[in-house]
């Protein structure tokens, strides 16, 4: 099973606003804790740090911050300003494992106002994840939390910490909490928040939340890639019926994913066995169209399909009347929905839909699920969407009925029919 692609951590942590670090000119002049004066030899090295930080310098601001550890019986307040000041000067210098170890101190020495504080808390959780520590992020994430802090931008941070920490179980639980308070406000979840969803279900072998996750996907952030895999799933669901196939390819055909000259042949074949002519003719048209058919070695095979097609469209034509008295004189509408889909795809879209919905309405229907996602199906290609919602929304097949009817809903959605 292959795993979703995540947002790079740069775009996360650069939403988010982790990084930074108070200025060295407040550090010193805090009163806060600055009351207690430092002694000379601490002081002066402090100072000089200082001159090299705004220098610039920022290895030799650290180099020189470090002389303090040498000093020996430092006061609380004393620890307090040196970590300040290294915390800074690390933070520019680039020196990560620093900065936590800083931060920790700064934090632990709880002195600084809780404003304050908790933005030391946010971020110790940054540097521990440029650390590729998850399990620390997500504890101090949890602590910012704990302590008071309320930006949201820290959610999918904790989210994708304690997904990059192996927490799987509680990535899921975190994103259900989340999905439910998004769609219930009408906010869009986060596609990053998605795709930990849907990637944590596929490393706990949970298919079903997988697939779940996949369709949220696509419902919110309809790319290529995500009916791909979705529409490659469906087939090995267990229960699933191979006599959906030509409705899965109508799904494919209509998304663009029907390229290849096998799947063209197939679906017309399918079509014409089924008795859609008229939709076998487009399908062949837009093979020749794209190259697929009509060219090689299988060229002469190709404008056999097509003449057969085209002779069937006839005899169908030539046959109708009879097909119809048929279709009505039968116990069961099966006959009126399936020849009601064959004029909605010959252009009759009214005439077609109308029978489709006797058909239905005669009842005594051998799959009635299969006739409503035909219908589904039909008021799609005739441009009626909201109708079409309406009746995919009463699909309730276990064979993969209503999968495709909630797939057909999805592109309904986004085709803009």
């Amino acid at each position: 099973m292959k795993q979703l692609r995540l947002s790079r951590l740069a775009v996360l942590l650069a939403a988010i606003g982790f990084c930074a670090v108070p200025e060295l000119t407040t550090i010193a002049g805090n009163t806060a804790y600055a009351q207690e004066a430092m002694r000379p030899e601490i002081g002066k090295v402090v100072q000089a740090a200082g001159e090299l930080f705004k220098a610039k310098k920022y290895k030799d601001a650290l180099a020189k911050i470090h002389e303090t550890d040498s000093v020996s019986g430092k006061t609380v307040n004393e620890n307090f300003t040196i970590e300040r000041m290294r915390a800074a000067i690390a933070s520019a210098a680039g020196d990560n494992d620093t900065v936590i170890r800083s931060y920790e101190a700064i934090i632990s020495a709880n002195k600084l106002p809780a404003g304050e504080q908790l933005k030391y808390v946010q971020g110790l959780a940054s540097a521990y994840y440029k650390a590729g520590n998850y399990a620390k992020t997500t504890q101090w994430v949890k602590r910012y939390y704990t302590d008071g802090g309320s930006d949201p931008a820290m959610r999918p941070f904790l989210i994708q910490s304690m997904y990059m920490s192996g927490d799987y179980a509680g990535t899921m639980k975190e994103v259900r909490s989340d999905l439910a308070a998004e769609e219930k406000s009408g906010r869009a979840p986060s596609e990053t928040s998605l795709q930990l969803y849907a990637n944590a279900a596929l490393k706990q072998n949970d298919k079903s939340t997988y697939v779940a996750a996949i369709e949220k996907l696509l419902t919110y952030y309809p790319k290529k890639d995500y009916w791909i895999d979705l529409l490659g799933r469906i087939q090995s669901k267990p229960g699933y019926s191979e006599r959906l196939s030509l409705n899965l390819y109508r799904l494919k055909f209509a998304l663009g994913q029907i390229t290849r000259t096998n799947d063209f042949m197939e679906m017309s074949q399918l079509s014409l066995q089924a008795g859609y002519p008229a939709e076998a003719i487009k399908i062949i048209e837009q093979g020749y169209k794209a190259g697929a058919l009509g060219a090689g070695t299988e060229a002469e095979r190709h404008k056999r399909l097509r003449d057969l097609a085209n002779k069937n469209l006839a005899e169908s034509k030539a046959s109708a009347a009879t097909n119809e008295t048929e279709a009505n004189q039968s116990k069961d509408g099966t006959g009126l929905v399936n020849l009601g889909y064959g004029y909605v795809t010959a252009g009759q879209a009214d005439k077609g839909l109308k029978m489709i919905e006797q058909g239905i309405a005669k009842g005594e229907l051998k799959r009635a699920d299969d006739a409503k996602l035909l219908q589904g199906i039909a008021l799609i290609e005739a441009g009626k969407k909201a109708n079409a919602i309406k009746v995919l929304k009463t699909v309730q097949g276990a064979d993969g009925t209503a999968d495709l009817a909630r797939y057909w809903i999805i592109f309904a959605n986004q085709s803009g029919k």
